[in-house]
């Protein structure tokens, strides 16, 4: 089914994904996450209330209470989910998409991320079966379970004093809306800060520079001192230093260095994806902390965080995962500490932008997206060619591959979300750079 994803489920609502599919994911799922009361969240997004109607509908049938949390953010489910002990929850979203899109996040007990290899790929079986659907006996109830007091009450002890901090703020009408003024305060100035399904402002996907236009000229006039920008369901957020520049998202796990080992003074370590620059593991050496580095998306990130029980992590698309969040996303949380930094940093006379330029200077491709049928073949042409005529140091052979030679990597993988290959590379300098990258692109032009 078009709609089950590696980390979710996701989709165009009405084609991709339907009430009946709905009711039948509400059903099943009791079964394979062995649960009988399910926290349930939801976006503002114009289908997320007939969402969550054919949802309870199932998952009452299956004999599930459901706990209704309300309109809330994706994050504030996972939280939810480790502060009151349930054993599932799930937060309907589609997260960055589009409004015409939707979808569910599901987690288990622990807030494990439930991903289609440990539970959504046995539900699409069991649709696709077409196994029995008998309404229990005895169903379940919605009961409502708003509890956004104490989410905030947890958020706000991390918040320190922005009077003096010139901050821009973009909601992209997605759900940080719902909390980021009691957060941040009135101190900031806010853009598309209502939540709005039909995102009038732009798509809720700060990835795409078309996004982050708006946020970025208002930076531009030279009176902020960062810009920050969240996405649909904030579970991720980025950053623009006082030049309206955009701050690529992995180089903010570097940045946090300086809270964790600075100032917590903290020891253990951090989790990166596959993507991420090499520039964060040297800048966070000198904390004598060890990254491992780690497939991409959430549900890999989170869940590597957990196994090897690390202070926090982060990834190339802005999430930020947290021991102290049940080792989740959270974009509010995520940015709290990153203001906090910047603050104490303008203090000493120091711009974000001078922070990010002592992190890296790197020559860095950005993530380049090529539409290839054989994925695999053009993969493996690349590695080779490298295998044969400049042997790598270092090679990271899963979610593609990860060379890493002297003076320059790179990483090329296939998408797990979209008909993609993906590529990044990083080098000393521009020049090697454009050297490198010439002799991939002209592999890769034979497989377009």
């Amino acid at each position: 089914m078009k709609s089950f994803k590696a980390y979710d489920i996701r989709g165009v609502w009405g084609t991709d994904l339907t009430p009946e599919i709905i009711y039948k994911i509400g059903f099943f799922l009791p079964e394979v996450l062995k649960a009988d009361k399910i926290l349930v969240g939801r976006d503002v997004r114009l289908s997320s209330d007939e969402i969550f109607k054919n949802l309870t509908e199932g998952l009452n049938d299956a004999g599930a209470t459901v706990y209704d949390a309300g309109l809330t953010t994706t994050p504030m489910i996972y939280w939810g989910t480790g502060k009151f002990d349930f054993n599932g929850s799930v937060m309907i979203t589609a997260s960055h998409n589009p409004g015409n899109y939707n979808g569910i996040k599901v987690s288990g007990k622990d807030v494990l991320p439930i991903a289609y290899d440990n539970g959504l790929g046995e539900i699409e079986k069991m649709i696709e079966s077409g196994a029995e659907i008998v309404p229990v006996e005895k169903k379940g109830s919605v009961v409502s379970f708003p509890f956004n007091d104490d989410y905030l009450a947890f958020l706000k002890k991390y918040v320190t004093d922005y009077n003096n901090l010139k901050i821009a703020v973009d909601c992209s009408n997605g759900m940080s809306g719902l909390f980021v003024k009691d957060i941040l305060g009135t101190a900031p100035e806010y853009i598309n800060e209502i939540p709005d399904g039909s995102f009038p402002a732009h798509e809720p996907n700060p990835l795409e520079a078309e996004n982050r236009e708006q946020i970025a000229q208002m930076v531009k006039k030279g009176i902020y001192n960062i810009g920050v920008i969240f996405d649909g369901d904030a579970d991720r957020v980025m950053f623009l230093d006082e030049n309206g520049e955009f701050i690529s998202p992995d180089l903010i796990i570097a940045l946090l260095g300086y809270y964790f080992f600075g100032e917590r003074k903290e020891t253990g370590k951090v989790v990166q994806d596959i993507r991420t620059s090499k520039a964060v593991g040297e800048f966070l050496r000198k904390y004598n902390t060890t990254v491992d580095i780690w497939k991409v998306g959430r549900a890999f990130g989170a869940s590597k965080l957990k196994e090897v029980d690390g202070i926090y992590g982060g990834e190339l698309a802005g999430h930020y995962y947290f021991r102290d969040f049940y080792y989740s996303d959270s974009g509010l949380l995520a940015a709290i500490l990153v203001l906090n930094i910047v603050e104490e940093f303008r203090k000493k006379g120091q711009s974000i932008s001078r922070l990010i330029a002592d992190i890296s200077d790197y020559a860095n491709t950005g993530e380049v997206n090529f539409v290839i049928n054989d994925k695999k073949e053009a993969i493996n042409a690349v590695v080779q060619y490298f295998l044969d005529n400049e042997p790598p140091d270092s090679i990271f052979d899963f979610d593609g591959y990860r060379l890493e030679f002297s003076n320059w990597w790179f990483n090329i993988r296939p998408s797990n979300t979209e008909p993609y290959l993906r590529f990044l590379a990083e080098a000393r300098s521009k020049h090697l750079l454009k050297e490198k990258t010439q002799i991939i692109y002209s592999i890769l032009e034979k497989y377009t």
